[in-house]
């Protein structure tokens, strides 16, 4: 049981702790510990989708407005400037007198030019200002001229005045070329100031000016344009990343639901069928991969417990029933004492092989036992055949072996040809035939190893690669073979990427034989 202390900590990463689930104050605690930012931006994936959307539209659109915004006065403006350029032009070739008039002719003309040219909302603002400081316009009481029009500035107030006197002073030093200048009454004004020559004398110095108020309505009616549908494109743009969010992790949160399912413990589900298409189904794919080696890794886990537990059982049960013998006894002599500890060494060593057959088999299934090396297969398999030769009084035989070398792992493969070559020795009697062959085609090699005894009936060729499985009325000389033998060498030659069976042998025995490739025949 646990036991609960009055000083609790959150910590988890000191490695000498044991991991344990967060108490609510712990998690608490780290919720506490998110930025603010993060714990205000939503953890839906289809939420997310809906709002990266929104924001990239919202991106778009105030691009588009600042360029159509932008795009829309410099256009005007434009427009603006040529016409002014036009009026400058006009005035030249018709607001002054030919020849080579004095500045009285000059102001004269240019009076005479401008009059008939008012000034207003949708007019232009013409001023010449003539050698000897002579000034014409259409609009008098923007400059305070007296004389040429009503003013009533004396009845203006202070401040009033002295915008207005500033104007005036900002429109009579206007520099050449185009400026704008803010007006009391008007807005801003959009203004060409030129000089007007003719034989290389300045006959006056024009300024014409046009109001910017057209420019700025139009900007302000692409603003509420794009303000109002903006807005309805922002929201319709928000709606349609949501539902296409929603479809889009459809098949997420189907995935999700079976992972569920499997994590209760039902391993046979697969999640590829809840995606039909695109990387979805890839990711799909990859998991049920990655679920298909967890089944296939627990399907081991628990083969070699079964394993295990069954043949264990046997020798367990062998030395108990002789303690038990051994117990029951009043007078027990050294003699009983020695055959109780024999039987129990013998069955404690039969143990011992049975773990390290399990042990192996396991480490192959894992892929963890094949590394490869260059063999040369006549010196190997002769070494090999003399050391089979001392697994019982048989006629053992070894034909010509072929000239070559093999990539395999050396000590993996003798050990297949030596439970294949026991196998053989332990179903054949003394003086019996144990011959070992070996041939090559191509880059395939195959080893064969014949015997005479009963054979294996057809029915059964299939199932005596199977892990403790033993033969009807097979005969087994020492009473400790667990049927591991062939399992373990069909493991490694699957290991190697080999194949291996069993048939009838023209001795009339059984034969079993396995083919591996990369063999390289000496020139």
């Amino acid at each position: 049981m646990w036991s609960m202390s009055t000083s609790v900590t959150c910590d988890a990463s000191s490695p000498s702790r044991v991991a344990r689930p967060r108490s609510r104050r712990c998690a608490r605690s780290a919720t506490a510990s998110v930025p603010a930012a993060d714990r205000l931006w939503p953890r839906g994936l289809r939420a997310r989708l809906s709002i990266g959307i929104a924001v990239v539209v919202a991106l778009a659109l105030g691009a588009a407005f600042v360029g159509i915004y932008r795009g829309t006065g410099s256009q005007l403006r434009g427009q603006i400037d040529r016409d002014l350029r036009v009026e400058v032009g006009a005035f030249a070739a018709q607001g002054l007198p030919g020849g080579s008039p004095n500045p009285r002719q000059v102001a004269s003309a240019a009076s005479s030019y401008i009059a008939g040219r008012p000034f207003g909302p949708a007019a232009r603002l013409l001023i010449a200002r003539v050698p000897g400081g002579a000034v014409v316009t259409n609009q008098p009481e923007l400059l305070g001229i007296r004389g040429q029009g009503r003013s009533d500035q004396d009845h203006e107030p202070g401040s009033i005045q002295a915008t207005e006197n500033a104007q005036v002073v900002r429109l009579r030093q206007a520099p050449p070329g185009y400026s704008e200048i803010g007006l009391h009454d008007a807005g801003t004004l959009r203004l060409l100031t030129q000089a007007v020559t003719r034989g290389g004398h300045a006959l006056a110095t024009v300024s014409v000016g046009e109001p910017l108020a057209p420019v700025t309505r139009a900007q302000r009616g692409v603003a509420r344009t794009f303000a109002l549908w903006g807005s309805l494109t922002l929201v319709a743009a928000a709606l349609g990343g949501y539902l296409l969010a929603a479809r889009t992790t459809r098949p997420l949160r189907r995935l999700a639901s079976t992972a569920a399912l499997i994590d209760a413990g039902d391993l046979s589900r697969r999640v590829a069928g809840v995606a039909r298409s695109g990387e979805v189904r890839v990711v799909a794919e990859a998991f049920d991969h990655m679920l298909e080696r967890l089944q296939e890794a627990f399907a081991r886990q628990q083969e070699f417990v079964s394993d295990a537990s069954h043949e264990l059982r046997t020798p367990l049960t062998v030395i108990a029933g002789q303690i038990e013998v051994l117990a029951r006894q009043h007078d027990v002599s050294d003699e009983d004492v020695e055959r109780v500890a024999g039987f129990i060494r013998v069955e404690i060593a039969r143990m011992e092989r049975l773990v390290d057959d399990l042990l192996l088999l396991a480490s192959i299934d894992e892929q963890r036992a094949v590394s490869r090396e260059t063999i040369e297969i006549a010196p190997f398999t002769e070494e090999l055949w003399q050391s089979i030769r001392e697994l019982g009084e048989r006629r053992f035989e070894l034909p010509t072996v072929p000239q070559g070398t093999l990539s395999a792992d050396s000590d993996r493969l003798t050990q297949a040809l030596r439970n294949i070559a026991r196998n053989a020795v332990e179903h054949t009697q003394p003086g019996g035939l144990v011959r070992l062959s070996v041939s090559a085609f191509g880059d395939t090699l195959t080893f064969a190893v014949d015997d005479d005894g009963p054979g294996i009936p057809s029915e059964e060729r299939a199932r005596v690669f199977d892990r403790f499985h033993r033969s009807i009325g097979s005969p087994v000389p020492d009473g400790h073979g667990a049927g591991l033998g062939l399992a373990i060498a069909q493991a490694i030659i699957r290991a190697h990427g080999g194949r291996i069976w069993a048939d009838a042998a023209s001795s009339g025995g059984a034969r079993v034989a396995f083919a591996l490739d990369g063999f390289r025949p000496k020139a």
